[in-house]
């Protein structure tokens, strides 16, 4: 169990600490979909991904439960995926995944369809500002409730709003051009 909260003999609740393996299995693909939506690069998740948890290892002991595991997670992640856009150096190669094993021409239909909504929806939340994506891919993506999103990109709930609705304006703008939207 990664978190829970008892109550001890003089009715304080007592912090269990976190257990960062069960936090690492219970969250590492979400982090990785986080951080991809995120802009990190295919090249650089692995490394960005490990980033993440060395942080949330480093600052457990600091976890006050005054929000969700995952919301907490979520700000690590945030902050981790800001600092690498921010670094002078980055990677330029491009990784080429290897070659399925076989499939049916069903299946690589289906798996083009949806590789190809992947690149649009990144091309099309790499058009956005960052504050606006992150409010995006935390509520429309994640489905974390707005007070939340606004927790953990640290600013007023209105502004949350606020940016929601230019990030829907703008992806709208944009799958209008492109003809999708009338």
């Amino acid at each position: 169990m990664a978190h829970s909260l008892t109550e001890s003999d003089d009715s304080a609740p007592e912090v269990v600490p976190l257990d960062i393996g069960a936090v690492y299995a219970e969250n590492v693909r979400y982090v990785w979909r986080v951080l991809t939506h995120l802009g990190i690069p295919p090249s650089d998740l692995e490394d960005v991904c490990h980033d993440v948890f060395l942080v949330v290892q480093r600052r457990a002991p600091d976890f006050g439960w005054r929000s969700s595991v995952r919301t907490w997670i979520y700000g690590i992640a945030l902050r981790t995926a800001s600092d690498y856009r921010k670094r002078a150096f980055r990677r330029y190669e491009r990784t080429v995944e290897q070659v399925p094993e076989a499939p049916s021409a069903e299946d690589q239909h289906d798996e083009l369809e949806r590789t190809a909504l992947r690149a649009r929806l990144g091309a099309l939340l790499g058009q956005l500002s960052e504050g606006q994506r992150e409010v995006f891919v935390l509520y429309e993506v994640e489905e974390l409730p707005m007070r939340e999103v606004a927790e953990v990109v640290g600013c007023p709930l209105q502004t949350a709003y606020s940016r929601l609705h230019a990030a829907r304006r703008a992806m709208l703008e944009a799958l209008g051009s492109e003809g999708v939207v009338r």
